[in-house]
């Protein structure tokens, strides 16, 4: 495999001189504060400001080093400035930037392109729809795809689940042929069997989550109507990375085509390789009717995303839903230039082995009194930690655990139950001398601050 994973400048390893953030970054972090929303998020827990980038490093303006394992929050698929990609986009830019929905030689690489990845028993059935440029801008779209050809209105969802924060602006708008589309919504228990939502005994299981979904469609009583459709992931990102159980994906599918009801699968994260298959669902012997992608799906961070569905489902109208950003041309020929090298580098048998890497390295941490579970597949993984003593919160250990990181060179993430879970999204291209790298800093950092937070208690 072609590895692109060298570190900015001279250095083999990540260096970080003196406090964060350095001087230079903090004078931007400090206009940022100013000018800025009080919602931005990242800056706060990663406090530094970047200079460039390549591969899996990123370096800020002070000159320090860091590994990059949230990579776009899983954007980059590819690393930082892969340059093949950057070479296919600069070309693109001399042609064209934006195209609407009208076809183009790029647009036609890249539809063609994902159709590709598809199962084979898939690709001749399904379509694709392209959104606005957000994974949410795709569950959106999905959703009112779903009820459209259904002429049903609610969804049904799974607690601990994540699908994005723009649904509901659908029912802001006045035009009386764009009906709001903002749906009734019912949660019912995901298998997140570390943590029973049912609080069932350990060992007791027998999948009683999917139970509940199964007899509350079937009670007329229940007060869940036929839904529109069923959303899920198959392994819940923000969530804390917790991957669906394979009984429990299979009967959701078994259940849904059974009663007529389309399955939605979120994609959003775990596509383009993530999780070891182009899409994770292919892990758990289930074909959905629609698939939801976005983040990964340029390589190189350029916003595009898109509904995949079957066919029988595509009862839309045209210019419904539209959009003004969905013809990216950028994304769409980075895109096609991404699968080809996915294909090519065997970018996949590398998310295997460096996921086999990761586990093979993280059972130091199974029996370790800070650390409640480890858990994932590919190169999404989650870390979820024990509350520290003394009743602090989980939330700050993981803090703390995610800032001396930073300070060794590692960048991780945070996410689940009260921001409890370290989580790791490196980029699917990532060498096994720079996963071992990592995780010797993430490592030592988890022994040192919750050996850290025993003493204290």
């Amino acid at each position: 495999m072609a590895s692109f994973d060298a570190p900015l400048g001279s250095s083999t390893v990540p260096h970080v001189t003196g406090k964060l953030p350095g001087p230079r970054s903090a004078e931007l972090l400090a206009r940022q504060e100013l000018r800025e929303s009080n919602a931005r998020s990242y800056p706060r827990h990663l406090p530094f400001a970047i200079a460039d980038a390549a591969g899996s490093f990123i370096r800020d303006l002070d000159g320090n080093v860091f590994i990059d394992f949230l990579a776009g929050a899983g954007a980059l698929s590819l690393g930082h400035n892969h340059p093949e990609l950057v070479a296919k986009v600069t070309e693109q830019l001399g042609v064209l930037t934006h195209g609407l929905d009208v076809p183009t030689p790029a647009k036609d690489a890249f539809t063609h392109a994902q159709l590709a990845m598809l199962p084979a028993s898939m690709r001749r059935r399904m379509k694709i729809q392209f959104c606005d440029p957000s994974g949410a801008n795709a569950v959106d779209a999905a959703l009112k795809l779903c009820q459209t050809a259904t002429g049903r209105a609610e969804v049904v969802s799974f607690q601990g689940a994540f699908h994005g924060a723009s649904h509901a602006a659908t029912a802001l708008t006045g035009h009386v042929t764009q009906p709001s589309a903002a749906p009734r919504v019912h949660f019912f228990p995901f298998s997140s069997c570390g943590r029973c939502p049912l609080a069932l005994a350990p060992g007791t299981c027998e999948i009683n989550c999917v139970s509940v979904l199964e007899r509350a469609l079937a009670n007329p009583h229940s007060g869940v109507p036929l839904p529109a459709a069923v959303i899920m992931e198959l392994v819940q990102g923000e969530g804390g990375v917790i991957p669906a159980r394979g009984e429990f994906a299979r009967r959701v599918r078994r259940l849904t085509r059974e009663l007529g009801i389309p399955l939605v699968v979120d994609e959003v994260q775990t596509g383009c390789g993530r999780t070891g298959t182009w899409f994770a669902f292919e892990q758990y012997d289930i074909e959905p009717d629609v698939i939801v992608a976005s983040k990964a799906l340029s390589g190189i961070g350029q916003p595009v995303a898109i509904v995949i569905y079957d066919q029988r489902l595509d009862t839309w109208r045209p210019a419904a839903p539209a959009g003004t950003f969905q013809g990216n041309q950028l994304a769409f020929i980075a895109g096609a230039e991404s699968v080809r090298i996915v294909c090519r580098d065997n970018i996949l048998g590398n998310v295997r082995a460096r996921g086999e890497q990761v586990a093979g390295r993280l059972t130091e941490l199974t029996d370790h009194p800070g650390v409640s579970e480890v858990r994932g597949r590919g190169l999404m993984w989650g870390i979820e930690l024990t509350p520290p003593p003394g009743g602090r919160p989980v939330g700050e250990l993981a803090e703390e655990i995610q800032a001396r990181a930073l300070h060794n060179g590692l960048i991780v993430a945070r996410g689940g139950r009260d921001g409890g879970v370290l989580r790791l999204l490196p980029p699917l291209n990532v060498t096994e001398q720079v996963m071992d790298i990592a995780l010797d800093i993430l490592i030592e950092a988890i022994r040192t601050r919750t050996t850290a937070h025993a003493l204290a208690a």
